[in-house]
């Protein structure tokens, strides 16, 4: 018989125990902090404090992030600054001082390096490194930590404890063992002093952060203070292992509901959640990038890339909960083809207005109703509350034809992309964690591509995702949005015309999009800052479309 949590959550068939998701013994007010909801309120409350903060700064390590960022700007002034390196020095310098400034920063990296399309590639591409280059803890302080949190010796717990971790990242290591009762799992173990040292770090970037606006040329529209306001807002909740625990829970709660069963969640243990350990389920699988040994062992990888996108997709529009660090080390392939997510650290939550929002913008960027997609922005918190919108849609120029971009000089890009960035400064964008978190995860599953699906056509892609929705979704999204877009009224022009491609092009690949993306790259290889990015607001507008520039 098929586990009964199946009926409850995304899960795989053979279950090492059966989850009861009401009767979770972590989810208990044990300790006096409250319940799931309140930890979670809780969280939110110490980010706006420690964005905001009072009285003296935490002056030593002010000093000691002075001294590091500090000596590597100079460095770069003295060096890059002005030629055509100026960027990928600036970001060569800043990784090495990331890292000695320890796991907070290391995180924060690790987090740009996961937005490409959003922060700058030269930053993007540095800071990758510092997704591998964590020291792990010594096993004597991983004992320590666990014992302290589970209330007695190891081997009560454990029959079998491999002491060199499976990963080690900024946050915690994660490690393999067997229970007493005989089943195999992971082990995420927190770092013993991250939390006090992301309180102090925190507090003191929040006091920093002013200083630095308009003398860092790489943070581009996600300026020092609203960065800091971002990370704050992912990191402080990732610190309770017990709300990542319930963030599997819901998640896998959604992909039951939408009848999603090719995307699965690791169950997490009943009673062996803490706030800084976390026992779950054991999930095994081909890495992400290993898409021709997927192919070989018989697996269409173009339909596990559409099942998680659909699975993506209907989270955050439908029910207002999805998985906010989509990347190749968050998911394994199984062997049956069914994706495993890990890592719920980082997890997008929205209300009913804004989860209409993202509707809106979703619904108007497939029909090409720009009016649609910047209210929804606006209504985002991407744009003031007051902002004029056909004053946004004229000075971007949104409601005309995409200019082909192969077709423009290194200079006209760049100062196009000048302009658009003036512009949203004037109007005062800013980019709120959930919008980052959405076009993130969409950056990701678009580049995806490259490997899982390079020569699947683009255009028929997107009927297929916009024809499921319709059919599956349809009803539900004209009454709460009062918008119907069915297959056929989708824009394949626009969607070729924001590709920079014609309308005798019928098919697209990924291969094609390649090609336009590299040409545009090797007209401004010579340019000091000149790699091409779109804004927040393009790369949202273009992505939700199926592209990006």
């Amino acid at each position: 018989m098929s586990p009964a949590d199946l009926a409850f959550g995304a899960f795989t068939p053979h279950a090492p125990w059966v989850v009861q998701p009401d009767h979770m013994t972590w989810q208990s007010d044990h300790d006096g902090e409250g319940d799931i909801t309140s930890l979670r309120a809780q969280a939110a409350e110490l980010a706006r404090t420690l964005v905001h903060p009072h009285g003296v700064p935490p002056l030593g390590r002010v000093v000691a992030v002075v001294w590091r960022l500090g000596s590597a700007l100079v460095r770069w002034g003295l060096v890059e600054r002005g030629t055509p390196e100026s960027r990928a020095g600036l970001s060569r310098r800043l990784r090495p001082a990331f890292e000695h400034l320890g796991p907070t920063y290391i995180k924060m990296g690790q987090i740009i390096s996961a937005g490409e399309g959003i922060f700058p590639d030269e930053l993007v591409h540095e800071f990758r490194l510092l997704r591998d280059r964590v020291r792990p803890e010594p096993f004597s302080v991983v004992r320590r930590t666990l014992e302290a949190e589970l209330g007695r010796p190891l081997s009560e717990v454990f029959v079998s404890f491999d002491r060199t971790p499976i990963a080690s990242a900024s946050i915690a290591q994660v490690h393999a063992a067997t229970l007493r009762t005989g089943e195999r799992v992971v082990v995420k173990v927190q770092r013993s002093r991250v939390a006090p040292m992301v309180t102090l770090d925190v507090s003191a970037m929040a006091w920093l952060a002013p200083f630095l606006v308009g003398r860092i040329p790489v943070a581009a529209l996600t300026n020092p203070p609203a960065l800091v306001e971002l990370f704050a807002e992912t990191i402080v909740e990732e610190l309770d292992f017990r709300l990542e625990a319930q963030n599997m829970l819901d998640i896998a709660a959604v992909f039951a509901a939408t009848e999603q069963r090719t995307v699965v969640v690791p169950r997490p243990h009943p009673a062996l959640v803490t706030r800084r350990v976390l026992v779950m389920e054991h999930l095994h699988g081909f890495a992400w990038g290993e898409a021709e040994a997927m192919r070989a062992a018989g697996i269409d990888t173009a339909a596990v890339l559409r099942a998680s996108l659909i699975a993506f997709l209907e989270g955050a529009l439908i029910y207002g909960v999805f998985h906010g660090d989509l990347h190749g080390g968050n998911m394994l392939v199984q062997a049956d083809g069914t994706v495993a997510l890990l890592d719920f650290g980082i997890t997008g939550r929205l209300d009913e207005r804004r989860r209409h929002a993202f509707l809106r913008l979703q619904m108007g960027a497939t029909a090409n109703d720009v009016t649609v997609q910047v209210e929804a922005l606006r209504d985002l918190g991407a744009l003031p509350a007051d902002t004029d919108i056909a004053a946004v849609i004229r000075d971007l120029n949104l409601d005309q034809t995409p200019v082909d971009p192969t077709s423009l000089t290194a200079d006209e890009l760049v100062s196009e992309v000048r302009e658009v960035t003036k512009a949203l400064l004037g109007y005062g964008a800013r980019l709120p964690k959930e919008l980052m978190l959405f076009v993130k995860d969409m950056l990701f599953l678009n580049g995806a591509m490259a490997t899982m699906a390079p020569d699947v056509d683009i255009l028929g892609e997107i009927l297929a995702v916009v024809g499921y929705f319709s059919e599956r979704h349809g009803e539900r999204i004209a009454l709460e949005v009062g918008i119907e877009v069915p297959p056929e009224a989708v824009d394949l022009d626009g969607y070729r015309s924001a590709m920079g491609f014609t309308q005798d092009d019928e098919a697209i690949t990924f291969r094609d999009l390649q090609e336009r993306r590299e040409l545009i790259r090797s007209r401004l290889e010579h340019r000091d800052q000149a790699r091409s990015r779109s804004s927040f607001l393009r790369a949202a507008y273009r992505v939700l479309r199926g592209t990006t520039s």
